[in-house]
């Protein structure tokens, strides 16, 4: 009930916003001006992908239009979890109740992008989509740019599809991967294909990684394995007024409160499915140590995934645990490209290692690692979070990115340079679609190489272009 509430605020929000506009109110884009462009995302809750995510699409999009025409805006939970981060981009705190916000903010601004990963789902929560779909679909009410960029979309509850349906077609949403655009079609929502934006960030350098490994007791001799276990089970999070009234007066529903109104599935089923979940990985990590003299690690992505990690570690008798509250994204991002193997139920743990060529495995709780590794050609090294046999069958998954390490790589390479190349994409695309919605804008135009359109690239991934592009090239001539 809370978040149909919520929806129906928020649709209020976006036809009071339309009316405005076309009486005359709001703040059109005035040749000359610097283009405010507000990028509506869920950062400061030290999601790792999320602020990755973000981190590069502010840097494609002062490349592609240009830094000295364009003022970016930022929404965030917590400034002290993102300190540091964004560059020169402004950061606004997005509250809780977030609608009178987007209604006060969007009008500020000559344009949203939407830059959750996780947009059109219920699979996390209804309110974060609802908060999506209000942004977009108010600038899209002022006649805005309204771009959702880099985004997967999934089942939605039939109210937040009709939601999405209704407020989200006129605008446009550059999907990572094909299966989001049938979704989208499905609801009349215009779609391109595109892919996510965390390819090209560039991390600390790969020494500050491995001496982290080695202060940690890596001496060098043994594979690094990386484990990224999350909770998979305590999904979605939704509205209660009276688990927040309850929580407040009497302290209950303490261990499922996420913040503000919201709270996490909880139950019975949910701590057993939990449970064999974290015995299954401290199977498999035990069996690696025994068996291949791995030196397993464990990160927490997000800051959710720390009790995961260290439940884990504690089972096996200790390991070290590396976390986004202690670490900050840079920081942890080169962790992850130190190992040398890599086990995830994190789908930006494997993306952020894919440019150091770590072979990885997922262990998925929807679609998004599952595309990822069917692109990738690596479909047999995909396990579901719910598996009965997940311990056995991830020691026999470990065992495969042992043998076919050098196999598995090139098919990482091969990917990661595919994925630039669709960026570079987006970026032609994103300069289009200004150009049309304001004519007037200066675009750079012309005839140039697909990687003006990316943020500048590290030596690493400039060096795996040059490889696989050139062994294309060489193919190509025989």
């Amino acid at each position: 009930m809370t978040d149909l509430l919520l929806q129906a605020w928020v649709a209020a929000l976006i036809e009071r916003t339309k009316l405005e506009w076309m009486l005359g109110r709001g703040k059109p884009w005035k040749p000359g001006e610097r283009l405010k462009l507000l990028f509506a995302g869920y950062n400061g809750t030290r999601n790792t992908g999320s602020d990755v995510r973000v981190e590069e699409m502010l840097r494609q999009v002062r490349q592609v239009l240009g830094a000295d025409r364009v003022q970016l805006t930022v929404t965030a939970l917590d400034f002290g979890l993102t300190r540091g981060y964004f560059g020169d981009a402004a950061q606004v705190r997005l509250p809780d109740l977030f609608p009178p916000f987007l209604y006060n903010e969007v009008r500020q601004h000559h344009g949203v992008i939407a830059c959750e990963g996780s947009m059109f789902k219920s699979k996390f929560a209804n309110a974060l989509t609802t908060m999506f779909i209000g942004a977009l679909g108010m600038a899209a009410a002022e006649n805005k740019l309204s771009i959702g960029y880099g985004a997967e979309a999934g089942y939605m509850d039939p109210s937040l599809a009709r939601l999405c349906a209704r407020y989200c077609r006129h605008s446009v949403v550059v999907t990572r991967n094909a299966e989001s655009q049938t979704v989208l079609s499905a609801l009349g929502v215009e779609s391109e294909l595109g892919t996510d934006t965390a390819w090209t960030f560039e991390s600390h350098p790969a020494e500050y990684g491995r001496k982290v490994l080695a202060d940690a007791g890596w001496d060098g001799s043994a594979p690094v394995l990386v484990f990224c276990p999350i909770n998979a089970f305590f999904w979605p999070v939704k509205a209660s007024i009276l688990k927040w009234v309850a929580r407040g007066t009497t302290g209950a529903y303490k261990h499922s409160h996420y913040r503000g109104p919201y709270f996490h599935k909880s139950g019975a089923q949910v701590e057993a499915s939990y449970e064999q979940y974290l015995n299954a990985f401290a199977q498999a990590a035990q069996a690696a140590r025994q068996k291949h003299r791995i030196f397993p690690v464990f990160v927490a992505c997000e800051r959710l995934d720390a009790h995961a990690c260290r439940s884990i570690a504690e089972r096996i008798n200790g390991a070290p645990v590396f976390a986004s509250d202690d670490y900050d994204m840079y920081q942890l991002v080169s962790i992850l490209r130190a190992g040398h193997l890599m086990i995830s139920s994190r789908y930006h743990g494997i993306v952020t290692s894919m440019p150091a060529l770590v072979p990885s495995a997922g262990v998925t709780m929807d679609e998004r690692i599952r595309n990822l590794m069917q692109e990738r050609g690596h479909g047999h090294l995909l396990l579901n979070v719910d598996d009965a046999l997940l311990g056995e069958k991830l020691i026999h998954i470990i065992d495969a990115l042992q043998r076919e390490r050098e196999a598995i790589a090139d098919g990482i390479g091969r990917t990661v340079v595919r994925n630039l190349k669709m960026m570079a994409r987006m970026g032609v695309f994103l300069e289009r679609t200004v150009h049309e919605r304001y004519p007037e804008f200066p675009v750079q135009g012309g005839l140039r190489s697909w990687e003006n359109y990316l943020p500048p690239l590290h030596p690493g991934l400039r060096q795996l272009v040059e490889w696989y592009d050139g062994r294309a090239q060489a193919m190509a001539a025989n």
